[in-house]
Order: structure tokens, then sequence, then C-alpha cells
């Protein structure tokens, strides 16, 4: 716990100076320069993070309750932060893409620490609602598995040719067995018959060979073992994962911790119970004469201030700055005012404080009695004489003040219920009989490997705009779609993102991206990819039907996510002959319509994604989606990474003899897919038995390379350049590139001073 509180001292001054700069007691000069603006950003943004990761790490690790419920205020407000300078990084440098290894530099930071962190209490810290929700969705889903028969196996059609072929691979394999045990019967009967020769020789012979044999085998095992023990020395090389005794410690302390804070959850909100009763009938009546006698003196105060002057414009904005500041420093820094200074020597199970408990109670207390005392003191202004009225009113005041409210409520249309009879079970069996609502595979964000650029501001410097690499669509798709789905508090105080599009070629990990957002947050994962929705709930009435029920399911579900792949099938520029019958456009009208009823406060994401986006409709496609990820293949760092981990996931070893560098040298223009796809032909069961004799070489995954097609260069640069550069982002890239946006702001704000001449 020492090291806990070291840490959260440590992340509180740090956002102490953070918010000292940002709101600073003179407002700075506004900055012309927009690189010495952005590289201002990407600093703070930078420093946000690591304050994220350690607040981050303290919530995951602290068991006092309300210490918790500071540290999780705190962090939610840093992840809202960090995800508002993204935001104006974007507008300021008109990319999605952001290269920091400059600020990384000077902040002496490896690339590991600019990784987004997912929050761990995003699954761990569901509501009860919400995880009964989840286990009935996965009933569903047995049950469902369970009904459904499979498909009865047919023989599959096979013509002369191929039936021939097959015939004789499988009679040269026959042969080449039949001469291989030809082969060996003649080498063993050749030694057989030199050991029968009668003689002294012929022992010391078979001796000598034995011997032979058995000092290379020992001294090859003692070679091979003091090679690994020097090469873990050296740091080189890391060691067997068998779980040593320290991380089973640390595994158990880990659990208890989880223990730990689900029971002393549950005794603070008994606690919280009790204090409020016993403060109720206690100081309840005192509380109620003291906040009269208030009203009073607050209402013979207003009097007197009516008939004073007001004060001057400045002073109120010197007030709205210093209210401002000084409600970002309530939030903030209350750590110093509660808890540093608190005596907690006693307290070695760091169970909840009742003193602060009897403090926050009763501020809630006097907040209910306020209310009642205003409504008191308004109604009897208007009834002096009527008290029956105030009685009415003291009980039904919650009524009263949703009354007040329902005026604007009045004027915005409600949607209309189509399946206000249905219970929400019944919907969600229908949408997984339907296969609108999948199960997501448990895949996490971190699986999606991929290296950090080492040279993205060097080329930018260079005016070479890079390639991103899939370390950086990691960090964007935790930035855009995890965070936001993951909390509600941060939903609602980060830019809202209703939908993304991912695009890229085939094998980059579109799929997986969709899916590991799902597994991240705990989201539940629907289908509307125009293949899927072909021939299911036809015509209009059929198809608003079918919309209705996923974005309700989706809302009483959330955190929700809506898949639609091959999205550029749904803006089609002209539908292929083929499949004009499937109608893939059905949805082209209808879908925007509900996307714009999605609020703040609704967590549910579009995501899109698409491998020809050229072939649709760029304008209908950019107003569908709010953002447009471009997804590349793999850089060489990229790839080294995923020949590595992926090799050792199939469970093979990487030896000297798996020369990983001229992989990842020869594997340039192949996706991630592509890259499983060879490591799943050649690293087989049999293949991993056998290679404690004969260890993996790389000539053996060049084969099954070569068998598939590649993704050019031109085919890449032809995404990017011709139709990544026609989407709003890619305009305002290309203008700010060519210095065209400074030449249009110029004129613009000549035009303005004339009109107000003329004026």
């Amino acid at each position: 716990m020492s090291n806990m509180k070291i840490l959260w001292a440590a992340a509180q001054s740090e956002l102490s100076r953070l918010l000292a700069e940002e709101l600073p007691d003179k407002p700075p000069r506004p900055e012309k320069d927009r690189v010495v603006f952005f590289q201002h950003l990407a600093m703070l943004f930078v420093r946000y993070i690591q304050i994220f990761r350690q607040l981050e790490k303290c919530y995951d690790q602290v068991v006092h309750p309300q210490k918790r419920r500071f540290i999780r205020s705190v962090l939610d407000s840093v992840m809202g932060r960090v995800l508002e300078l993204k935001h104006e990084m974007v507008e300021k440098e008109f990319s999605e893409y952001h290269y920091m290894d400059d600020v990384l530099q000077d902040l002496k930071l490896t690339p590991v620490d600019l990784e987004v962190p997912i929050p761990r209490y995003f699954l761990s810290e569901c509501s009860k609602e919400v995880q009964e929700r989840k286990a009935m969705l996965a009933d569903i889903f047995k049950m469902v598995e369970v009904t459904e028969t499979p498909n009865p196996l047919m023989a599959k059609k096979m013509s002369q040719e191929e039936a021939v072929k097959i015939i004789q691979v499988a009679e040269r394999a026959r042969q080449g067995r039949k001469r291989a045990e030809l082969k060996m019967k003649i080498l063993n009967t050749n030694w057989i018959d030199r050991l029968k020769e009668p003689g002294a020789e012929s022992l010391e012979l078979a001796a000598m060979c034995i011997q032979k044999m058995w000092r290379g085998y020992i001294q090859r095992k003692r070679a091979k073992i003091a090679r690994e023990e020097q090469m873990i020395s050296l740091g080189m090389v890391s060691k067997s994962r068998v779980p040593l005794p320290v991380e089973i410690t640390a595994q158990a302390i880990e659990a208890s911790t989880r223990v730990k804070q689900v029971a002393y959850e549950e005794a603070y909100q008994k606690a919280i119970e009790d204090v409020t009763n016993q403060l109720r009938e206690i100081e309840g009546d005192d509380m109620s004469n003291r906040m009269k006698l208030l009203e009073e003196i607050a209402a013979k105060k207003e009097e007197e201030a009516n008939t004073k002057p007001k004060g001057k414009e400045e002073k109120k904005e010197k007030g709205k700055r210093d209210r401002k500041k000084e409600d970002k420093e309530v939030e903030f820094l209350s750590f110093s005012d509660v808890w540093h200074n608190r005596n907690e020597d006693g307290n070695f199970i760091q169970m909840h404080d009742m003193e602060l408990i009897k403090e926050e109670q009763r501020k809630v207390i006097e907040m209910e009695i306020r209310i009642v005392v205003t409504v008191d003191a308004d109604c009897l202004k208007l009834f002096p004489d009527c008290n029956c009225f105030i009685l009415q009113k003291k009980k039904g005041s919650k009524s009263g003040t949703k009354k007040k409210g329902s005026k604007s409520g009045t004027k915005k249309k409600k949607e209309k219920d189509l399946t206000a009879d249905r219970t929400l079970e019944s919907l969600c069996q229908e949408l997984v009989e339907q296969g609108l609502l999948k199960q997501a595979n448990n895949i996490r964000l971190k699986d999606y490997l991929g290296d950090f650029n080492y040279l993205g501001t060097t080329l930018r410097q260079n005016d070479i705009e890079p390639m991103p690499s899939l370390s950086d669509v990691r960090q964007v798709i935790a930035l855009y779609a995890v965070l936001p789905l993951g909390s509600q508090e941060v939903h609602e105080k980060a830019p809202l993102i209703k939908s993304i599009l991912l695009v890229g070629p085939t094998g980059v990990g579109k799929k997986m991206l969709v899916r590991a957002v799902c597994h991240e947050t705990g989201a539940c994962l629907f289908d509307l990819s125009p293949m899927n929705t072909a021939g299911k709930y036809p015509g209009k009435s059929g198809l608003a039907m079918m919309l209705h029920m996923v974005f309700k399911v989706a809302r009483l579900m959330q955190p929700s996510v809506i898949w639609i792949e091959d999205a550029e099938k749904m803006f089609y520029k002209k539908i292929p002959k083929e499949e004009k019958e499937l109608d893939p456009k059905r949805l082209k009208k209808d879908l925007p319509k509900f996307l714009k009823l999605i609020k703040g406060e609704d967590r549910i994401l579009i995501i899109g994604t698409t491998r020809d986006p050229q072939c649709a409709e760029i304008k209908s496609l950019c107003k569908m989606f709010n953002k447009i990820i471009l997804i590349p293949r793999p850089d060489y760092g990229s790839r080294y990474i995923l020949w590595k981990q992926l090799i050792q996931k199939h469970g093979g070893e990487v030896t000297k003899a798996l020369d990983l560098s001229s992989l990842a040298k020869i594997s340039d223009g192949y996706s991630s897919g592509h890259i499983v796809q060879a490591i799943q032909s050649v690293v087989t069961k049999p293949r991993v038995i056998r290679q404690a004799k004969r260890p993996l070489t790389a000539a053996e995954f060049v084969t099954p390379l070569s068998k598939i097609d590649p993704v050019f260069q031109e085919e890449e640069e032809a995404l990017k350049v011709n139709w990544y550069a026609k989407t709003p982002l890619g305009k305002k890239r290309i203008k700010a590139a060519s210095g065209k946006e400074e030449e249009e702001e110029e004129p613009a704000k000549g035009k303005s001073a004339k009109k107000k001449g003329k004026k």
C-alpha cells in the first residue's frame, strides 16, 4: 500500500503542475505557429498518458472504498482530458495519426510509456443488472447452438482429373515409404555384418562407435545449456515462461485484493445506509431549523443587494475564470486536503472511514432539507394561508420537479416503440436466431501486434507523409472506441464519436479490431453487414422493424457495437450484377436516421470495415462515418514481432537456425493475415514434435508465402493518395501541407473587414 500511496501522490503532484500550466493566472497569448502549438499539445498528451497509467494502477490495487471512489473520479477526468487533447491534435494537424518520437526523446521515455492502457474495471465492475443481462445473453447463445441442427455431410463432387491426381499423390507417397524402408534395411544389414565378424577388432569398433555418439550428444547438450545461460544473463533471450514462485505469490495477492475490494465495498454501502438513517433521526430537525433561519437572512441580504449598484463586468469575468480554475482544483487536488494529511496508522486493513461518511451524508441530507425549505418559502409567498398545499408539496416535491422539466420534453417527438409488448429476452433470442446478434471472440487489443514508428517525425520534417504502424492503429482504436465505450463518465465527457470506418486491404486485422473492442469493453456485437441482412425482414416495414429491434436492444444492453462488414456495398456507385438480388443498399437511407438518434448517454458505436472503398460514393460514406482510419500493411518492425510471437504462440521455438530478420524482409507486402496463414501451414503438431531434432528454418515459410498474393505498394499508395485524399480530413491535410489554408484565411478576414466598414 505504501507504493500505491507514493504513486498516487506523484500523479497528484503532476496533475497540479499541469493544471497550473493549462489555467494560468494571466491568459497566454495565442500561438500563431501551428507546429509549435502542436508540439505543446503533444507534450501535454504524453504527460497525461503517464498520469493515466499511474492512476489506473492505483485504482486497480487500492482496496479502501472511499479512496477508490476519489481515484475513479480523477481517472475518468484524466481519460476525458486525454481524448480532448487527441481531438485537438487531429484538428490542428489534420491527421488521425501523430508521431511523437521526438517528444518521447525529450521526456526520456520509451514507446511502451506511450501505450494507452485499458482500465481493468471496464469488465470487473459491471453493475449487477448488466451482469444479469450478459448471463441471459450467454444462455440464449447456448440454447440456439443446441437447437441448430448441423448440415448433413454431402459427398463432394470430383472430376476425373482431380481423382487421378489424388491417386497419383497417394501412390507416389506409398512408393517413397517403401524405398525408405528398403534403404534402412540395407544400412542395418551392413552394420550387422560388420559386427558379426569374428575378432576383437569388431568389438573395439562397436565400442568406439557408441562412445563417439554418446560423447558428441553430451557435449552438444552441455554447449547448448551454457549458451542459453549466457544469453539469459546478457538479457538477449527471455527465460522460459514457467511460472516462478514469486509470480505465483503475486497472482495470489492480486486475487485476494479483488476479494477484499468486493467485501469492503459491500460493507461501505451498508455503513452509508446506517449512517444516513441515523443522521436523519438525530440531526434532521436541527438542520431544518437552521436552514429556515439562513433562508430568511439570505432573503434580507438579497433585498439590500438589489438597491446597490452592480459591479464592473471585468470583475465578473475574472470571477468566472477563478471559479473555473477552482472547480478543477477541487476535482483534482482534494487528495492533499482529504487524504494526504489524514492519519491512517491504525487502519491497517484499509476499511472505510466513518467520519468521512458522516461528513458526506450530512451534505446530502442538507441538500434534501434545503430543497424542502426553499419550496416551503416559495409556497408561503404565493399562498400565505394555505398550509395543506405546503404539505402536499413536501410529499410530492419530486414529481413537481419533473413537471417543470417536461415542458422542454414535449417539443421533441418521441420515437414509436414497435415492440412495446415484447420482453428483452424474446428480442435477443430473435436477433440471435436471425444472426444479427453475435458472440464476440475473446481477443485482447494487445494481441493486435505491431511495432512503434521510430521515424515518423523525421519523415514529416522532410515533407514525406509516413504510413502509420500497427502500434499507431492500436492506439487510435483504444482512444476512439475502447475508452468511451468502457466508461459512461468518459463517454459523456469526451467528444462524441458515433461511427468509425476501418479501411485497409485484406488481412490487416479489421475484424480482429472489432472483436477486440467488444471484448475489452464487454460490448454486445450486432452484425448489420449487407451480406448478413440480405433476405431478412423484407419490405420497408420489415427493415424498420429490424433497425428498431437492433437499436433498442443495443441501448438496453449497452455498451454495444454495431458492425457493418464491407461497408462500401451499402454506398455502391453501381451495384454488380451478381449482387443486385441481395439489395446491398437497402440500409443506405434508414441507417443514417438511426445514427442521428444516438445521444451522449448511449454507449453505442457503429464500426464499418471495408477493403475497397473506391467503389462507393465517397460523400455518403463520409457522412455516415465520423472517423475514417486507414490501416496499412505491417512495416519491417511489426513483421519481425509478428513472425516471432506468432511462431511461439503456435508452439514453435525461435532458435539461431530461424532467421527472423530475413523472414521479415522477404514478407514485405504481406499482411498480418497472410503471415498467420503461412505459420499455420508450417508449424503443425507433427512439425512441433520434430523441431527438437530439426529446428525451424526460414526456408520452410517461403513456399507457403509464395502461394499467397501480396498487397502491392502501388495498391496501398492508390488507396492513400487517390481515395483518402478525397475525404474531408485528407483534403484539409493537403491544404495545410501546401499552405493554401493560410491564404484562404487572410482573404476571408479582409472580406469581413470590408463588410464591417460598409455597415
